[in-house]
């Protein structure tokens, strides 16, 4: 039998690998290069393998010195395997890639391009061809063949041993001594028309959407993006395509003015351009590009003419709505404003988004910039905590109470043999270490000093010179500190690229938390390959938090969360793995299976631990949600919110803080409940139109057609002008029922001229200052929301988006359904005859008491074909029969959706929209059973959710 092994979403060379460590008798490798980045990602599996009673063989060699010594050390250190180093000549080289797994009746063999490294085990485009043997001469020759060449060059191999290892490191480390290649040259070829530096992909996005903006006379924007994505280059690259004849770039810090400094002038050629820095030290004030602190621009600035700059650049803009930010800033009137950070957040209740007019044209959270190769991939290893510390009650302890059992000797020395046994990228270890309080860091530290691992306390009761004294000598390779343990001065805001060990020694009781400390070591830096990340999960009610945080995806299920969990996130993309043990696996497993995402106790600890984030002030705007990396779904706590509905967030806020009088106030008010109520429902959008309008209705008493589309284009691409009436008649709830008008309040009416106008209800409404602020806060987070979910394109009509997810009712509304709304539902097939449209609704899981009646036969058959029943009804003779099978003559369009189940913890689920479908072939004459041709072949990611039987 025959496979190609690619290191696709269907399965990499790593899943091969640790299957087949797992299962076979003995193994044999024969591989030209092994590094650590690659052998730290098979040391458990290898170690399964020995437990499992199996020995190996492992062939790898000197060629091209790629290798490296710690690889071979942690080998030697294996008891069951043997190694060998076959040792390159100039006249004899050595690249072979194969991997032989031997079983009772048969072999597996690998052979193919893939060393063992991260990368090739991973996400580099690789082509191995697997094959099983089969009983029989021809096969048995085959195997013959492979094992007679492998031992000869076992034999004309070198046993390793200490004295080779020690040997081939003194070899390496002189040559890099007497040769400046490495400082000389990149370690890859690179081969560039023009200019060295281009453009990554986070930034060919941001500079295309911010030259949108401009076109569409937009003057601010807010750049959010990852630590370590490149945003001062951006920043350069968008001033290169601009061109502006003065520019003033302000930062908080003055150790960052000279490096983006450099940074511009290795983008743009500044030849024509004075430049200068203004700070406490430095006063070239007076020059065309100003590089500024805030605090000495805030000195001098009434010295300008508010038009003087043509372009000004805020980094670290989370700090621009403080009072010393706004004196500057509301100044000065530039052609453009750009703002960036990595943490938009504010503690001092600023609102970042509304400074820069809520326009955010791009957003690369973690997951993204892993995605793009922005940031460098992380191994983690999430190790159940065997020291015997009890957790179980940690929801009822405080931060002393669990600082002092974590606190033991034995955890120490179980956490230093971890660490000692997965290791770490370069020759020098520089760990961060995440403590339950400061006497936990301190009590680390000193622990690791006795055991001889050079180690520090730091927390924010330390001066900030003694922080950054301490995080330089982290990062030094001649300096002797390994360690720095911590609370959480590191969770955001403090940069060390160099760190290569991140290690959580608390328990996870937040999933934002965990993701700020996990961004702490994966900036890049030159020759680092990948962070490890050791997480000593023990047995506290929480875990499950973990996973929800590794799963990297703001919206979610709970089954979705279960599916990452089993197959070990392994849609993350590039080099980063995820390894939990099975004591650890099954407990947060458990915990999810136990946990319901739709209780109010669920959703009521998510926004309280949301809450304390906030300084424990009350998150008052929808927007506060937006800014932080793995923060919760607000839609959740009014449309899922326990048994009891909220209609809206006030309503959820009233519900879960006790004796709030101020907003008991707010929810008192019966027509602000009512419009707020209203607005909420059509959250989360699934087109923009309404919402934008009612944008403009927010300054203007009116808006006719001519206008509304001029305020969309200032959004999305194109606006049809069917879409915009619709919109119009949407509002003016003409689509509504009777009991939906009655129990809603109308904010718009519709006269005979075809202009929409705000009833008397929500002016009064917009008349109050605080209403109108949580009025404003939902339009403009509907708005940012669907912006970052969609873009700016338009879908057509229907407005429909592939992999989003929809009710059968939200199909009336992108549809420019022209009837009642609420009277488009049906038993999984609707029309809609305007446009010639089907939708077809499938529930691939059906329940065990489900009606035999509706017990349709629908599955994929593969990622590009669908098996769908026809109802029962429906004869193939009729004309809605010939619409199925013979929709392309017939003039008509089908839309499959999909979803797992009916309902995941008494919530309903939506659907998926899978696009359009055609058909191959029909069987019955009713029901009909139709197989149809995906247009769009499902992602594998989506496949394996939808479908998980298939890939046992």
């Amino acid at each position: 039998m025959y496979s190609l092994i690619t290191n696709s979403k269907k399965g990499t060379l790593l899943d091969e690998l640790v299957q087949s460590l797992g299962t076979c008798q003995r193994f044999y490798l024969n591989v030209a290069f092994i590094n650590f980045s690659g052998l730290q990602l098979l040391l458990d599996p290898i170690q399964r393998a020995a437990e499992n009673g199996a020995s190996g063989k492992i062939l790898t060699g000197t060629y091209l010195n790629f290798t490296e010594p710690y690889a071979l050390t942690r080998l030697k250190a294996f008891q069951h395997i043997d190694t060998r180093i076959f040792v390159a000549t100039q006249q004899t080289g050595f690249h072979p890639k194969a991997y032989i797994f031997e079983y009772t009746n048969y072999y597996k063999v690998i052979v193919g391009s893939s060393n063992i490294t991260q990368s090739a085990l991973k996400s580099n485009i690789e082509w191995n061809l697997q094959i099983i043997t089969k009983d029989g001469n021809e096969d048995e020759e085959f195997i013959s063949e492979i094992m007679e060449a492998y031992n000869l060059i076992w034999e004309s191999s070198e046993i390793l041993d200490d004295a080779f290892i020690d040997d081939y490191a003194s070899f390496l480390m002189d040559r890099k001594k007497d040769l400046v290649v490495q400082e000389s040259y990149p370690m890859v070829f690179q081969f560039t028309r023009g200019p060295s530096i281009k453009p990554n992909m986070m930034q060919e996005l941001a500079m295309g959407k911010l030259m949108r903006l401009r076109e569409k006379h937009q003057e601010k924007a807010l750049v959010v993006a990852a630590t370590g994505t490149g945003k001062t280059f951006l920043a350069a690259f968008d001033v290169k395509q601009t061109k502006p004849e003065r520019l003033l770039f302000l930062v908080h810090r003055e150790d960052i003015l000279h490096s983006a400094l450099s940074s511009f002038k290795k983008i743009i050629n500044l030849k024509d351009k004075s430049t200068g820095i203004l700070s406490g030290t430095s006063k070239e004030h007076q020059s065309d590009y100003l590089f500024a602190t805030i605090q000495s621009m805030k000195n001098i600035y009434a010295e300008y003419d508010p038009g003087h700059f043509d372009y000004i650049i805020v980094d670290e803009a989370h700090h621009a709505t403080s009072p010393r930010y706004m004196e500057v800033l509301e100044h000065f009137n530039p052609k453009f404003l750009l703002g960036m950070t990595a943490t938009p957040e504010r503690t001092d209740g600023g609102n970042i988004f509304d400074l820069f007019d809520n326009n955010v044209p791009v957003e690369i959270r973690l997951r993204e910039a892993l995605e793009y190769d922005l940031l460098v991939p992380f191994h983690y290893f999430g190790i159940t905590d065997e020291s015997g510390v009890d957790l179980k009650d940690s929801e009822n302890l405080t931060p002393d109470q669990i600082a002092k059992r974590l606190s033991v000797h034995r955890r120490v020395d179980f956490i230093v043999e971890k660490m000692n046994y997965y290791g770490h990228d370069g020759l020098k270890r520089k760990a961060l270490g995440f403590c339950m309080t400061i006497a936990h860091a301190e009590f680390m530290a000193a622990e690791f000093n006795k055991r001889g691992i050079p180690s520090i306390a730091l927390s924010g009761g330390d001066k900030v010179t003694r922080r950054e004294a301490y995080t330089k000598l982290l990062e030094a390779e001649d300096s002797d500190l390994e360690v720095i343990f911590t609370v959480d001065i590191f969770n955001e805001g403090i940069d060390i690229p160099g760190v290569n060990l991140v290690m959580m020694l608390r328990p996870t009781q937040s999933s934002i938390v965990f993701t700020q400390q996990l961004g702490r070591g994966l900036r890049k830096k030159d020759n680092k390959e990948f962070l490890t990340v050791l997480d000593f999960i023990g047995n506290y009610s929480k875990s499950f938090l973990i996973a929800i945080a590794l799963n990297g995806r703001r919206f979610y299920d709970k089954d979705s969360v279960k599916t990452s969990v089993k197959r070990n996130f392994s849609d993350l993309p590039g080099a980063t793995h995820i390894q939990l043990d099975e004591v650890s696996k099954q407990q947060i497993l458990e915990q999810l299976e136990q946990e319901k995402f739709s209780s109010l106790a669920y959703l009521k600890n998510s926004y309280l631990e949301f809450k304390n984030l906030n300084s424990g002030k009350i998150p008052w705007s929808l927007q506060d949600y937006l800014k932080v990396d793995a923060a919760p779904d607000p839609v959740t706590y009014f449309h899922r919110a326990g048994t009891v509905s909220s209609r809206n967030y006030l309503e959820f806020i009233n519900r879960v803080e006790e004796n709030n009088e101020y907003v008991q106030t707010l929810t008192s008010d019966t027509l602000f409940m009512n419009i707020l109520s209203t607005l909420s429902q059509w959250l989360p959008l699934i087109r923009p139109h309404e919402w934008i309008i009612l944008e403009h209705l927010l300054s203007y008493e009116t808006c006719t057609l001519a206008e509304a589309k001029s305020e969309l284009l200032e959004y999305v691409d194109s606006v049809d002008e069917a879409t915009v009436l619709h919109a119009f008649r949407t509002l003016a709830m003409e689509f509504s029922d009777k009991g939906e008008r009655d129990k809603t309040r109308a904010i718009v009416s519709l006269d005979s001229n075809l202009t929409l106008q705000r009833t008397p209800e929500f002016a009064k409404i917009l008349d109050d200052e605080t209403y109108r602020f949580f009025i404003t806060d939902i339009l403009h987070y509907g708005r940012m929301r669907y912006l970052k979910a969609f873009g700016t394109l338009n879908y057509g009509i229907p407005h429909l988006k592939l992999y989003e997810e929809y009710t059968m009712r939200d199909i009336a509304l992108v549809s420019n359904y022209q009837k009642t709304h609420s009277s488009f539902r049906g038993q999984g097939v609707l029309k809609n005859d305007e446009i010639n449209h089907y939708f077809f609704f499938v529930d691939l899981h059906k329940g065990e008491d489900v009606e035999e009646r509706v017990n349709y036969k629908d599955k994929f058959i593969s990622t590009k074909q669908f098996q769908w029943e026809s109802p029962n009804s429906t004869k193939v003779t009729t004309d809605r029969g010939q619409d199925f099978v013979n929709s392309e003559n017939r003039g008509v369009t089908l839309h499959l959706f999909a979803r797992k189940f009916k309902q995941i913890d008494n919530v309903t689920s939506k659907f998926i929209y899978l696009g359009e479908i055609t058909p191959i072939s029909h069987r019955n004459e009713k029901p009909i059973e139709i197989q149809y041709r995906l247009e769009k072949e499902v992602p594998w990611e989506l496949y394996q959710e939808f479908e998980p039987e298939l890939l046992k």
